[in-house]
């Protein structure tokens, strides 16, 4: 398998089984997914069948597991399954169950693996994006976990597990490749201490819990009814759950990742800094250090589909586009722009409202590029949720994102975001109405 592309599924596989926290019975499918599409769940036993990213930004809940949501939509536990997909090299893919939790099966990422494998991996025709970490990044928590990510060239994890009073501690180190990760990291089970148990009942949480699907620890005795598969099998586990926790960043590696005492409060939160880490780069380095692909419209391409023309055309070029539902644009704000002069003299701020312009022109590139809108121009309709969080100034560099959240015959609605050096600067939901000129 070549890591320079990425992959995704070549085939739709399912597994069946129950969740450890709710008890449900649910149905779990992997299905492939477009270049560029990253993981996202689809809750298909709710009538809308939406989506929710794995994103960092979704994460809501880490007590015992890993919780993401949108709105009122939650998945529960998402580590095992996102720790397998990453750990087996897939890089799209689309988890589509009918509960609200992945099955649980023996308490590893053993099963998802053997559904990876069976559906099979297709390289899909783009390049894998990999950010490889130069500088030192570090975390700590009062509860004594310490994670710090330093720079190395290939993906590594070293964990140290620490159980109450130090009991059970192990530690497990290993470079993290499709072959090392079903042989030594997926096996390793969920772990759970005897103390633990009935606070986790009383929470509702482990309903579907059991010496089956997960060990036990009591005192310094196993009370699963099978033995450790690993002398360190519980710090093997740490790093499992590490591996699912930390892509929820939206991005693969290069570092040796040295955790002790790693959560997934801890290990999300440090997911939450790598995205912002990412975004903060990135901005710093554009325009003019970028690589060439990552343009996906220049500026000539951009004046194809959009009606607007200096001095309103507000987006310099598209560097992202996944699919027909989400995009990213750049404008470079510079001190020569013709708002300047009478906006806040002395003071130059890009308007507000300019911000929201250049968010529906995004917007509308993302829904022109569609061969049914071709010749259509969009107009404003609606703007909710406006939230202006921090000053644009000259020499800023403006990242747009705009994703599609309903198109309903001629009208789309999406969700926007304006980013500078990937702090938030603003954000709206925009509804417009597609017509011919």
């Amino acid at each position: 398998m070549s890591a320079d592309v990425q992959h995704t599924l070549a085939s739709s596989a399912t597994l069946e089984g129950t969740s450890l926290h709710t008890g449900a019975k649910v149905t779990l499918t992997l299905k492939p997914a477009p270049a560029g599409h990253g993981f996202k769940f689809r809750r298909i036993d709710l009538a809308d069948q939406p989506f929710i990213d794995a994103d960092a930004d979704k994460v809501q809940t880490v007590e015992r597991a890993t919780t993401i949501a949108e709105g009122s939509v939650k998945v529960h536990t998402v580590e095992h399954v996102l720790s397998a997909l990453t750990g087996m090299g897939v890089d799209n893919a689309i988890i589509e169950m009918d509960a609200n939790e992945p099955p649980i099966g023996d308490g590893s990422s053993r099963p998802f693996v053997e559904l990876i494998k069976k559906a099979g991996l297709a390289p899909q025709d783009a390049h894998r994006k990999i950010w490889e970490i130069r500088e030192p990044i570090h975390q700590e928590c009062g509860d004594g976990t310490l994670i710090t990510i330093v720079p190395c060239k290939t993906f590594r994890v070293s964990v140290t597990n620490v159980g109450p009073e130090g009991r059970f501690t192990q530690y497990f180190s290993s470079e993290v490749t499709p072959e090392l990760y079903e042989k030594e990291i997926s096996p390793a089970r969920t772990f759970v201490y005897y103390e633990d148990v009935k606070p986790l009942l009383e929470k509702g949480l482990i309903k579907g819990g059991s010496l089956e699907n997960a060990v036990v620890v009591r005192g310094n005795e196993i009370m699963s009814k099978e033995a450790l598969r690993f002398h360190n099998e519980f710090a093997r586990h740490k790093a499992l759950d590490l591996i699912g926790d930390l892509i929820l960043s939206g991005k693969r590696i290069l570092g040796h990742v040295i955790a002790v005492k790693p959560g997934h409060g801890p290990n999300s939160k440090l997911a939450a800094t790598l995205k912002r880490e990412y975004a903060r780069m990135r901005s710093l380095a554009a325009p003019f250090v970028l690589p060439r692909g990552e343009t996906v419209l220049d500026i000539n391409d951009i004046l194809k589909i959009l009606p607007h023309r200096y001095p309103f055309l507000l987006v310099d070029r598209i560097i992202d586009m996944v699919g027909d539902t989400k995009c990213t644009g750049i404008k470079n704000v510079t001190i020569n722009e013709p708002f300047f002069p009478g906006h806040f003299p002395g003071h130059p701020i890009m308007p507000g409202v300019l911000q929201l312009e250049a968010m529906a022109q995004v917007s509308s590139v993302l829904m022109l590029r569609k061969p049914e809108n071709a010749g259509k121009i969009g107009y404003f309709m609606s703007a909710d949720s406006v939230k202006w969080r921090r000053p644009v100034l000259p020499g800023d560099t403006l990242h747009i994102e705009a994703e599609v959240i309903k198109i309903r015959g001629s009208i789309g609605q999406t969700r926007c975001r304006c980013f500078v050096g990937g702090e938030v600067a603003s954000e709206a939901e925009l509804k417009f109405a597609l017509v011919q000129q």
